[in-house]
């Protein structure tokens, strides 16, 4: 196990595609990839497992992994974890996405602690008619023009995320880059001048439509609008023909899971953060 440098991206990318073709859940979020790409994270393994290591603002690396389908079952994951393990100084954490079986038998190895629970939740897409104030309106996200309003908005609705909070217009171009964007699903609701809530959606080919991002202003909290941008959304995806949609949420934010269970959704998988405390 090593740097794979030039490497890195495109092991990630083939074996993660492997990965989630077998679990059914990608093994990197859509931050690892970006920062990968933009050779802002290092990538440790070889042609069979990788690992992607990213520094947390906290200090903490936060690192997620993944063994190629065809070679597991042959200690390459404890390998790769104790790789990082010794070549790493300070707090760790690790992410298994989906939870799996595999990811639970190494935390236990290495005596790491769960630390957070992200649940991906789905329900049947049915139309459903935001319900707005008078002078509220919901419209498209305009690529260049609306760039700074979304990044401050998001930025403040989750001043307390590790990682939506920490978007800025560089991770925002890469997501736009992306063959699924389209400005049409990144809904903005208004109130007069000011941008007070939005919904993001990432509808993909190969996946269940996603409720990508879901931000409502601080200031705005307890007026219904993460409902009714919620409902634009699915009102955005019977439009588009989807029949299932997706989504993930803390574990612990009980305002959002009454939301999205008054809307259908429920428990699918769950991602669990893994922490290594020294």
């Amino acid at each position: 196990m090593s740097d794979l440098g030039d490497d890195g991206p495109a092991l990630v990318e083939s074996i993660g595609r492997a990965a989630q073709a077998a679990d059914g859940s990608p093994p990197f979020n859509d931050q690892a990839i970006v920062d990968v790409r933009a050779g802002r994270a290092r990538v440790v393994g070889d042609r069979h497992a990788v690992a992607v290591l990213r520094a947390a603002d906290d200090g903490t690396t936060e690192v997620e992994l993944a063994v190629h389908p065809d070679h597991r079952r042959q200690g390459l994951g404890a390998l790769l974890v104790q790789r990082v393990v010794d070549d790493t100084e300070g707090p760790l954490a690790f992410w298994s996405h989906g939870d799996l079986p595999g990811a639970r038998v190494l935390a236990a190895r290495f005596g790491l602690e769960a630390t957070r629970r992200l649940l991906q939740q789905r329900a049947p897409v049915q139309a459903r008619t935001p319900r707005l104030r008078d002078g509220d309106r919901v419209s498209a996200f305009r690529p260049g023009t609306d760039d700074a309003a979304w990044l401050d908005l998001n930025a403040r609705a989750f001043a307390d995320h590790p990682e939506q909070g920490s978007l800025v217009q560089a991770d925002l171009d890469a997501r736009m880059a992306e063959p699924w964007f389209d400005a049409d699903d990144l809904l903005l609701l208004r109130r007069g001048d000011d941008l007070v809530a939005s919904c993001w959606l990432k509808v993909d080919a190969d996946q269940p439509a996603e409720f990508y991002a879901v931000a409502v202003s601080p200031d705005h909290q307890g007026e219904g609008l993460g409902g009714a941008v919620v409902d634009a959304g699915l009102a955005r995806l019977a439009e588009r023909g989807a029949d299932v949609a997706a989504l993930y949420v803390e574990g612990d934010n009980e305002p959002a899971l009454r939301l999205y269970a008054a809307r259908g959704f429920t428990d699918h998988a769950v991602d669990a953060r893994w922490a290594l405390r020294r």
